[in-house]
């Protein structure tokens, strides 16, 4: 199995980034991936290692052979883990909670036996979701803080073991990465980091040629979810909203009123982070609902 180690780092998703490494369609590949913070909090007193390079790296990129613009990257994810201790640390001017942060404040837990350690009252079971994964951009580079079309920082916690994620290719190779991983998170993202951690994640990678689907897109057993990404959640939530509408009449055969009135039913609208440059809403809709239709995703 190919193996792409934590020194392949970079900061921004591009076209112009080096590939650390070339695979076929159908591979399997490992991820060593840092922290968000650079793997450069060691203390909740100290100051960080004077190494760090990144905010929030991601490990890559990956250059998938025969993935060309148009395309659908289909990403299995096998397999993740995280090491032993993760990190929360509050950041003014990037959640809600600004009348009372005012400072990076950093506080280091201990996981064992798959939970989180939170205090000497609550342990928490670990719930292991990649933060930042996506795809290059065709245009300008994108920072790894910043989500959009192409994937980014859209900190979906449904973006874990056992699901399928859809991405975009818009340049050869797809040139994928993938990072910031977090032993839980909740929707929303308020104090503005999940449990930051170290880890790894297995994922099998699949081109699609001439597919039509809302990308970025997820799908675990027993929803389908559109996610996007804009300036507010009110426009969040519209594209994300109008991305599924538009896959129920392409794929089920409903006129539009008739897709728009089954979301009000059953499709849920939820808020995946508010913290990012960008916010990020996903819309979910059962599979059961899909499978009444005929509809199966490739």
């Amino acid at each position: 199995m190919l193996v792409i180690e934590r020194d392949y780092a970079v900061g921004v998703m591009s076209a112009n980034n080096a590939p650390a490494a070339h695979c076929k369609d159908g591979d399997i590949v490992e991820f060593v991936t840092r922290d968000c913070f650079d793997d450069c909090i060691v203390s909740e007193t100290g100051p960080m290692l004077p190494h760090k390079q990144f905010s929030n790296p991601v490990i890559g990129p990956l250059y998938i052979e025969g993935a060309e613009p148009g395309d659908v990257l289909k990403v299995d994810i096998l397999k993740m883990e995280v090491a032993d201790t993760g990190i929360i640390r509050t950041t003014p001017g990037c959640a809600p909670f600004d009348d009372i942060v005012t400072e990076k404040l950093p506080r280091i837990y201990q996981i064992r036996d798959n939970k989180i350690i939170f205090d000497d009252k609550l342990s928490l079971d670990l719930d292991i979701m990649i933060g930042c994964i996506g795809t290059a951009p065709a245009g300008e580079d994108i920072d790894t803080k910043t989500p959009g079309k192409h994937g980014g920082n859209m900190d979906c916690r449904k973006i874990t073991q056992g699901c399928s994620l859809y991405l975009p290719v818009t340049t050869p190779g797809a040139l994928f990465c993938l990072g910031d991983l977090h032993a839980k998170m909740a929707d929303g993202e308020v104090a503005s980091c999940g449990m930051e951690c170290r880890g790894r994640v297995q994922v099998q990678v699949h081109v699609l040629k001439n597919v039509d689907l809302p990308t970025p897109m997820v799908v675990d057993d027993t929803h389908m979810m559109t996610i996007q990404s804009e300036p507010t959640l009110d426009e969040a939530s519209v594209t994300a909203s109008r991305a599924m509408r538009d896959f129920l009449v392409k794929s089920c055969g409903l006129d539009s009123i008739g897709a728009c009135m089954l979301l009000s039913l059953v499709g849920d609208l939820i808020v995946c982070q508010i913290v990012d440059p960008l916010m990020t809403v996903r819309m979910e809709v059962p599979l059961d609902v899909l499978a009444t239709y005929g509809v199966k995703l490739p």
